[in-house]
């Protein structure tokens, strides 16, 4: 016997005029502009509201530390530019003085305060890109140019001392590539001099702007307690008013002996964390403005260690030391072997907490290698931020974590 089945209301009245919702998945990026790089996120919305967000990544992934444990130690340091390509040298630097801890060589002050310096324009030269994507991602065109503008200028001293404008790799184990050019001085000069009133322009376009205030401030906040177990360092820590740097907590490369403040904000939103990096900015600024002028007082000085079983010696002594030849062809064609053991040394990074753990078999190449890379713990911050909010904020919210997926992906 046949039987007609009778669809009920509910199956003929869609969910809309049930007034029911229903939940969309939308796929954000791998390939969008405010995604900062190559990470797609998975996102469910309530009409323009998110509910959850899932950061997929994987999509830039390199095998960058299991490629270092194929080089010699000074080799595999070209590897480590790549990862947060904004910040080069801070990745040089934290690398170098893991597997100078390792070798217990000593440095000269003069390519210490170069380091230092060279790592605070780094610094400031990251937080333009960063300004100047996150303007651009609320609307803001001028901003981007000016910023650029500038980073232009660091760019230009970076390929002055090393040959190259973004993937230096002018930090090596034992000191610097090279010694200072005598174009340097003049140039970071220029620099210092000009900057300054660049920032109160970054500020006049932005910092009391009624649109930027809309869109950034209440916005995507994050407690102190949330923000500490999610592992959030940096600008992003400093921002819910933790002043947690580690150039103040665990100094290294002489920072200890700068003087400098540590920006911190309030709220923990979007607005505090660009006040925040704004300050930085200035006293990056102070952190160079004083090394230039310890470079200046010091003078011409050695600028790699005096071990020559580390650092090779120069051209002059090879011409007439049988011991020095020797040096160079070893260190060029087998590497320097530091003892069985490990090291950890972890920086003040332009986005937060950069860590390096080497790990020495007795060998001339790292039995391991592994980064504690801040882009990559940060970023699981991002669903908790942004819970509650509108689509539109979670593009300022990306841009206010300011990864680098190069360094999420390593």
């Amino acid at each position: 016997m046949t039987t007609l089945s009778i669809p009920s209301p509910r199956d003929i009245i869609g969910p809309a005029e049930r007034g029911e919702t229903e939940n969309m998945v939308l796929n954000m990026g791998p390939h969008h502009p405010s995604t900062h790089g190559v990470l797609r996120l998975v996102v469910e919305l309530d009409g323009e509201t998110v509910v959850d967000v899932a950061p997929d990544i994987g999509f830039l992934h390199t095998g960058i530390e299991k490629t270092m444990e194929s080089k010699t130690y000074q080799k595999a340091l070209v590897m480590t530019d790549r990862m947060d390509y904004l910040a080069p040298l801070s990745n040089n630097l934290s690398y170098v003085l893991a597997v100078e801890k390792l070798l217990e060589c000593e440095i000269p002050v003069r390519a210490q305060t170069a380091r230092v310096l060279l790592t605070e324009l780094t610094r400031i030269g990251s937080h333009l890109v960063w300004l100047g994507t996150h303007a651009l991602d609320l609307a803001a065109m001028s901003v981007f140019l000016y910023a650029f503008r500038e980073r232009e200028q660091i760019l230009d001293i970076f390929e002055l001392v090393s040959g190259a404008r973004m993937m230096t790799s002018y930090f090596r184990v034992g000191g610097l590539a090279y010694d200072l050019p005598a174009d340097f001085i003049p140039t970071v000069k220029q620099f210092i001099d000009t900057f300054e009133p660049r920032v109160d322009e970054y500020e006049d376009l932005l910092t009391n702007n009624p649109l930027w205030l809309e869109r950034t401030v209440d916005v995507g906040k994050i407690s102190t307690a949330d923000a500490i177990a999610f592992g959030l360092t940096g600008p992003a820590l400093r921002a819910t008013g933790i002043a947690y740097d580690l150039r103040k907590m665990t100094p290294y490369t002489g920072y200890e002996t700068y003087d400098f403040d540590v920006p911190i904000g309030q709220n923990g939103d979007i607005y505090d964390r660009y006040l925040v990096r704004i300050a930085e900015m200035r006293q990056s600024l102070g952190i160079v403005r004083q090394a230039y002028d310890r470079l200046i007082e010091m003078g011409p000085g050695p600028y790699q260690t005096a071990d020559r079983k580390v650092a090779p010696p120069p051209k002059s002594e090879i011409t007439h030391s049988m011991e020095s030849l020797i040096h160079h062809f070893k260190l060029w064609t087998e590497g320097f072997k530091p003892p069985r053991g490990d090291a950890y040394i972890c920086i003040e990074s332009p986005r937060g907490m950069m860590g390096t753990y080497v790990v020495s078999d007795g060998g001339p190449r790292p039995y391991r290698v592994h980064f504690r890379a801040p882009s990559f713990v940060n970023l699981q911050a991002l669903p908790h931020m942004a819970r509650g909010r509108f689509m539109a904020d979670l593009v300022a919210l990306i841009a206010s974590l300011d990864p680098v997926l190069g360094e999420v992906d390593r």
